[in-house]
């Protein structure tokens, strides 16, 4: 099938390139020159474990073409997908400046019948909206679908390739065949196809990522009273994630979510709740202590520290707001520089990924290191605010005679406290 993504982000590659993966013609188009240059040149311009080479070969075998004619992309394909930014406005609704004026756009360009796919994560009733936007301008023989995606970042590829589950939102029979064929080779173990009306499936995106993020923000909290009730959320985790209502996943304690999805999609989702005269406490109240959890590391320093953090070196492990990224999009490591900078400390950090990310926003701000070790030379203290693989088994001893003092606050439990102790580090750590 002959098929063209619109935006060349995150989503949009991703998709792009898997759809390419399973035999299909894919030109993603974008209105970036110099970004369609360099992935015509094979340059990905985000980190996403397993896309390289499935970027590479498609590319190479004919599968997968970049361009900037909108024209161009969608001239011979059946189905076009809109991944396209939706960042958030000054009040946390979703902008869907870019997404209707692309459907603008394709209303003069649409000659024959098309699909077209919401892919970007958009506020319920967008799906009319674009509709209304291609008829509009002219556009006539088409059916605007949603479809929302359910990526997780560090395992992107693998969640579209073998998804648990795809939404479609249409009530078109149209579009629901062509979306069925689409979709039918990644669903081959029997995962579901659940075909539902537009406006179900924009909700379902949000309701996803909402009930998520607040499930990891009511493990903090329980994690912060087991720091003053002297329980250990770890053990409490393991007792309540046996229990198959509750299930094991997104229950591990921290210092909060952060990424290109849970901050921007709560918060929409709050907006649309205030938009319909409903006021979601509960929403409210995940956006409040997430916001409080990414500086409770900088808490506990200022406690140990005895509220003088001002000419301290540290050390910082961990940018991405999560590992197998390198996105730093409300990443908890940015709160906690901040706070540090803040308070008159220095620091030197470390990330295998997001460094580079991190220079082009903070420049000399702070300082860069090569490796884990070297960024601990003469620190204070070590901050870790990423659970990278690379970060859990670190060579102890080489860590105590780096750091000036054996302090670590740990805003991802990686290590065992007893270990710790018998190691000589003062060591603090979430709900523990």
């Amino acid at each position: 099938m002959n098929i063209a993504v619109v935006g060349t982000g995150y989503v949009g590659l991703v998709t792009g390139t898997c759809f390419a993966e399973m035999g299909n013609y894919v030109t993603c188009v974008d209105i970036d020159e110099k970004k369609i240059q360099s992935l015509r040149n094979g340059v990905i311009p985000i980190y996403e474990p397993h896309l390289d080479l499935l970027f590479e070969r498609n590319s190479r075998q004919g599968r997968l073409a970049f361009t900037t004619s909108l024209g161009d992309a969608i001239k011979n394909a059946r189905v076009i997908f809109l991944a396209l930014p939706t960042p958030p406005g000054a009040d946390g609704s979703a902008d869907l400046t870019a997404v209707l004026h692309v459907a603008g756009q394709l209303g003069k360009l649409i000659t024959d019948y098309k699909v077209v796919v919401n892919k970007s994560t958009v506020p319920v009733g967008t799906a009319d909206k674009v509709a209304d936007a291609i008829h509009k301008s002219g556009g006539k023989d088409f059916d605007v679908v949603s479809n929302p995606e359910f990526l997780r970042e560090g395992f992107a590829v693998d969640d579209f390739m073998k998804p648990d589950r795809v939404v479609v939102g249409t009530r078109s029979e149209r579009a629901k065949k062509i979306m069925g064929d689409l979709f039918a080779p990644f669903l081959r173990q029997g995962n579901p196809l659940y075909f539902m009306d537009e406006r179900s499936a924009e909700m379902t995106k949000y309701a996803a990522n909402a009930f998520l993020a607040a499930k990891i923000t009511f493990m903090n909290e329980i994690a912060n009273l087991c720091e003053k009730t002297g329980a250990n959320v770890d053990m409490v985790r393991i007792g309540i994630g046996a229990d198959e209502r509750i299930g094991k996943r997104f229950l591990f304690a921290g210092i909060g979510y952060g990424g290109s999805c849970f901050p921007k999609d709560v918060q929409a989702l709050d907006q649309i709740a205030s938009q319909h005269g409903y006021d979601f406490k509960m929403l409210k109240s995940v956006m409040a202590v997430n916001d409080k959890q990414k500086r409770r590391l900088v808490e506990k320093a200022n406690y140990f520290f005895k509220n003088d953090l001002s000419g301290k070196k540290f050390a910082l492990w961990g940018l991405a707001f999560k590992p197998d990224t390198d996105d730093i999009r409300e990443a908890p490591a940015l709160y906690i520089i901040d706070e540090l900078l803040k308070a008159g400390a220095s620091l030197t950090v470390y990330d295998p990924e997001a460094m580079k990310n991190v220079k082009s926003l903070l420049g000399d701000k702070i300082s860069y290191a090569d490796n884990p070790y070297s960024a601990l030379q003469n620190a204070d203290a070590l901050f870790i605010a990423t659970e990278w693989s690379v970060f859990r088994t670190p060579e102890f001893d080489r860590m105590k005679s780096a750091l000036k003092s054996p302090v670590i606050f740990d805003g991802r439990n990686l290590y065992d406290t007893e270990r710790m102790k018998e190691s000589g580090f003062t060591y603090f750590s979430i709900g523990r």
